[in-house]
């Protein structure tokens, strides 16, 4: 007597989009933008190249699309964990600390920032909607700031570079110093080293 052969699950066009998404993070990652084929994405995540280019019209659209995902993510996880306390460096400390346990939690899409984020593989007007629109909240959170005279009156779209930057500087050396990840001493002291670059004088 013939068993049946078990039915494979039909993916649906979210899974399909999602797959596709995925296996680029990974392959980005690990052989570059340039590096990384769409043929190549496409046969990983099992899709043909025709459904890529239907979801995705370019490689460079993919990518921006891809940046944008985690960008929002990123910051959904910062904001299930901030606090709206009144003092406002307690809270800046809290979105820091979230902030680097997420970067911990997500090693591979950390690292995805880290080579994109400042990349001329992301256009402007992608970075400046992940800066000025998803994370809007840390725009709001220095300029509370400044209203208290805690926070330096820079330019805000300046400050907000400022603290990209620092944020990945922060992480690149818990990427690349793991065993520190969850050490206190370490972890505050990048908050302290932060915060001094935003306070006032």
């Amino acid at each position: 007597m013939n068993t049946p052969l078990m039915e494979q699950p039909i993916k649906t066009k979210t899974d399909k989009r999602q797959a596709i998404l995925d296996t680029a993070l990974a392959l980005f990652v690990s052989q570059g933008f340039h590096g990384t084929s769409t043929a190549s994405i496409a046969k990983q995540a099992g899709v043909a190249t025709g459904t890529l280019f239907h979801h995705f019209p370019s490689k460079e659209a993919l990518m921006e699309c891809l940046f944008l995902n985690i960008k929002q993510e990123f910051a959904n996880a910062l904001l299930l964990n901030a606090h709206q306390g009144s003092k406002l460096k307690h809270n800046a400390k809290q979105l820091w600390q979230s902030a680097l346990d997420w970067s911990l939690e997500n090693p591979i899409k950390q690292l995805f920032f880290q080579q994109y984020s400042m990349s001329p593989m992301i256009a402007k007007n992608v970075r400046d909607q992940a800066m000025n629109s998803i994370l809007g909240f840390i725009s709001e959170l220095i300029k509370q700031g400044k209203m208290m005279g805690l926070i330096a009156h820079y330019p805000v779209e300046l400050m907000l570079e400022n603290c990209h930057g620092q944020y990945l500087a922060a992480t690149r050396f818990f990427i690349d110093n793991p065993h520190l990840g969850h050490n206190s001493q370490y972890r505050n002291a990048s908050f302290e080293l932060f915060w001094k670059a935003m306070q006032a004088d």
